[in-house]
């Protein structure tokens, strides 16, 4: 498989620290939360966040035609979404979020899913800005509306047929980002009538073995030598997933650094896979 040389796609604190106030930088708050944390990410926003930031709220642009949770909206919803939050074409945008780049990666994707790719995510994200006693804002943003467009970019995205086909072709690696208890199906998934188990054929890779200590992401060497400890070919074509479709968009950000922006994410994941009937399951 014919890699490519990926953009600069993750900043640090220091570089967004001294290109912060430029016209053309747009910064997003991307922090989210598993349900069952009782935590109000928007709420987290309007206290304490980096200054200029706006809130995306994945739950929020989302296609609301389906049970599934944060699932890709519509192009249109997307776009009039994007608008509203002050950021247009041609805009440079930089996402942030909690630790392990949740969901910040999950933006990132989403936006380059859309046929965008002037995006990058904060390594580290809001809690080393923190850490480093850098400057924050409180309330809520307050953005002119601006025309943002979007186009599709289909190949990124995988449905529950795609991935029925890549199992019949073996096409395609699947790469579970889930713990290793809840991929093994040693531990019971934390959604209510989502059986335990993965995907058959599917290798399991924790999102958070792609970062350091320090809590920033490891260098390519790194990401290179992890993926390819978990059974992963890098040469061949790969489907990233996980629980909801959040951490699997962390494994294709690690991906994409190694030169492999052609990793697609499953985006019903676990939840859709593991809520039905009709799909096979290992333990």
């Amino acid at each position: 498989m014919k890699r490519t040389t990926p953009p600069h796609a993750s900043v640090s604190t220091e570089w967004l620290a001294a290109h912060l106030a430029e016209p053309d930088l747009r910064v997003v708050d991307a922090t989210w939360y598993v349900p069952w944390l009782h935590h109000d990410a928007r709420e987290e926003f309007r206290q304490t966040h980096i200054p200029g930031a706006v809130f995306f709220d994945i739950d929020v642009v989302a296609d609301k035609n389906t049970h599934l949770p944060h699932m890709l909206p519509g192009l249109e919803a997307f776009a009039r979404s994007v608008g509203t939050l002050g950021i247009g074409e041609g805009d440079r945008i930089i996402v942030y979020g909690g630790l392990h780049l949740v969901a910040s990666a999950r933006v990132w994707w989403t936006f380059r899913a859309f046929g965008y790719d002037r995006v990058a995510v904060l390594d580290g994200g809001l809690p080393r800005w923190r850490e480093e006693g850098r400057s924050l804002e409180a309330g809520d943003a307050t953005p002119a509306p601006r025309r943002f467009a979007a186009r599709t970019r289909p190949e990124l995205a995988v449905n529950l047929d795609g991935v029925r086909r890549s199992l019949e072709s073996r096409a395609a690696q699947v790469i579970d980002a889930r713990p290793q208890g809840r991929f093994a199906g040693t531990e019971p998934e934390p959604r209510p009538g989502i059986r335990s188990g993965h995907i058959p054929g599917s290798v399991n890779l924790p999102h958070d073995r792609l970062f350091g200590p320090d809590g920033l992401l490891l260098p390519p060497e790194g990401l290179r030598r992890v993926f390819e400890a978990a059974g992963v070919d890098l040469d061949r074509p790969m489907i990233t997933t996980c629980g909801t479709g959040v951490t699997a968009a962390v494994l294709a950000f690690g991906l994409y650094i190694l030169g492999r922006g052609d990793a697609a994410v499953y985006d019903g994941s676990w939840t859709e896979w593991g809520g039905r009937d009709d799909t096979p399951v290992e333990r």
